[in-house]
This record gives structure tokens, C-alpha cells and sequence, in this order.
């Protein structure tokens, strides 16, 4: 599977452009760290980072999501790393996040959302979004409440040694990555 047909896939599985969004910007986040860490496997990594939800809006529950997807990539011959990697990332799976992709995947996961949630609030959006205004939004319960600051955290804390990066470093490469990307505004 390439990237592209990857894109196509979740398009056919996703009307919603906000869920197509996240996953977008999840993918950028995935490059920006495979780059520094896999280089020859980026393609790969942003794959993950595409298909990582593609079957939420179908299949929303814990008991559906994300089994159905990764079966249905496993019909089509998707590689172990890549299924893994989208199991790991739901910690209702049971699936522990082993690979450097698996850990890179749940720490980019909640954190590009809640950086695109941050960056919805602001004037200028995400042009001059900085990580000292979306951990100050961190510690406000009540914005993006449904984001897991607990899963944020445990991102970084499994991520961070591999990538050499604390919560700051972090929130910067995906704000980067989410700028560089063009999905948001």
C-alpha cells in the first residue's frame, strides 16, 4: 500500500472532513518523526497515521474500532507493523505499542487533535500557534474536554526518550508538522 491508495481508503470509509482532517494531520506528525527516526520508512509511518481511524465514523465503539479496520486491512494485505501500530494506539485494545511506530502513533494521536482543537480558538489559527499556549490550554479540564490529557502524557512519557523530546518539543514538532501540512488553518 502506497500513500496514496492509503488516502483513498480512508475517503471511502470517511465522509466526516473533520475525522479526515485529524487523520491528515496525525499523518503529518508520523512523517515529521519518521524522518528524524525511520527515514527510509516515512511512507510507511504516515500510512499508519492515515488509516489509524478510517473505520471510527462506521464503527465507533470499543468493541468495533479499531478491529474492523485492521481486519479489513489485513484482507488486503497491509503489513503486521502498520496493524499493530493501529491496534496499539486504543488502550482498550490490549495490544502494547512496541515498535518505535506504535509509540510515535499514540503519542501523535491526541495531541494533533487537541493542537488542531487549540488551533481553531485563535485568531490566526495555527500560523503562530507556540507550545506554551496549547500546554497552558492543557491545564483548562473544560477545552477540548474529550481529548485524554492522561493518554498525552503517556504518549510522551513512552515516545519521548526514543524521539529526544519532552512535552514542549513535542507539542513544537507537531505544530510544525500540522502547519506544514496545509490541513489547517
Amino acid at each position: 500500500m502506497n500513500h496514496s491508495t492509503a488516502r483513498t481508503l480512508m475517503h471511502e470509509w470517511t465522509e466526516s472532513d473533520a475525522l479526515r482532517i485529524h487523520m491528515e494531520c496525525v499523518a503529518a506528525c508520523m512523517g515529521a518523526y519518521a524522518r528524524r527516526l525511520a527515514p527510509d520508512q516515512e511512507e510507511r509511518w504516515r500510512i499508519t497515521g492515515i488509516l489509524h481511524d478510517f473505520d471510527y465514523e462506521k464503527h465507533p465503539s470499543a468493541e468495533e474500532h479499531p478491529f474492523v479496520g485492521v481486519k479489513h486491512l489485513e484482507s488486503i494485505g497491509v503489513d503486521d507493523d502498520i496493524l499493530q501500530a493501529i491496534l496499539g494506539h486504543a488502550e482498550y485494545s490490549g495490544v502494547p505499542r512496541e515498535t518505535d511506530m506504535a509509540k510515535a502513533l499514540f503519542a501523535c494521536d491526541e495531541l494533533a487533535g487537541f493542537i488542531v482543537a487549540c488551533a481553531k480558538v485563535r485568531p490566526n489559527g495555527i500560523s503562530d500557534l507556540a507550545a506554551k499556549s496549547v500546554k497552558k490550554k492543557l491545564k483548562t479540564a473544560s477545552f477540548a474536554a474529550a481529548v485524554s490529557r492522561e493518554d498525552i502524557a503517556t504518549g510522551v512519557e513512552e515516545f519521548g526518550p526514543i524521539a529526544g523530546v519532552d512535552l514542549t518539543q513535542h507539542i513544537d514538532v507537531c505544530i510544525e508538522a500540522i502547519r506544514a501540512s496545509g490541513f489547517v488553518d
